[in-house]
């Protein structure tokens, strides 16, 4: 476990999930204790390990504020969360390929002529990709690390709520993002319940799954 994970009972991870609409706005993140949350959920897979997700942590007064404008009908859980996690898809991820590869090889993790091997592959492969395909692959990476985000901040004990009312044209510029490289996919509030988050159906397995 973490230096402040408070759980790693699955169950209570997983069926104990809400997405939360009122937070204590008393309770507060550490941004050491974000930073940890932040790199369990970039434990998460991304296509050829490029993990193209940025993170923006607004956890200042005058940072949601900025956020609570651009998120009218969101406002209240802005406002009242200990931070919104605004989740980007980087379309220039491939510009870190070596530093991940290379450190890979640091590390013992890959051979050196595997790295190259892989590098010289995909090299051509995203420099010729469409932008629809490139968009597609990094914002369903964004998907993958957004969701165990929520359930890292589970088992260290706080709530969250998956939100994509926002002014999603406007937020990149907002916090000094270039808006022609970074995708936004989705924000993250986080902070603790102020009342619990209600019970929500699923579909029956069988409803949503064909066998062959």
């Amino acid at each position: 476990m973490g230096n402040f994970q408070k759980t790693n009972d699955f169950n209570e991870i997983v069926y104990g999930r809400r997405s939360i609409k009122n937070y204590d706005p008393s309770i507060k993140i550490s941004r050491e204790e974000m930073t940890e949350i932040l790199a369990e959920a970039t434990r998460a897979p991304s296509s050829i390990n490029l993990q193209p997700w940025r993170f923006v942590v607004i956890d200042s007064d005058e940072g949601k504020k900025t956020l609570g404008d651009l998120a009218k009908f969101n406002k209240d859980k802005v406002l009242s969360s200990s931070a919104v996690i605004a989740v980007f898809a980087d379309k220039n991820s491939f510009d870190y390929a070596e530093e991940i590869y290379g450190k890979s090889v640091e590390l013992g993790y890959m051979p050196a002529e595997i790295k190259e091997m892989q590098l010289n592959a995909f090299k051509p492969l995203y420099a010729a990709m469409p932008e629809a395909n490139l968009r597609e692959s990094i914002i369903l990476d964004a998907g993958l690390v957004s969701m165990q985000l929520m359930l890292v901040a589970r088992a260290h004990g706080y709530d969250t709520n998956p939100i994509g009312g926002y002014e999603k044209g406007q937020i990149a510029n907002a916090f000094g993002l270039d808006d022609n490289r970074y995708i936004p996919v989705m924000l993250i509030s986080i902070g603790k319940a102020a009342s619990e988050g209600f019970q929500t159906y699923r579909l029956p397995v069988e409803t949503v799954t064909t066998w062959k």
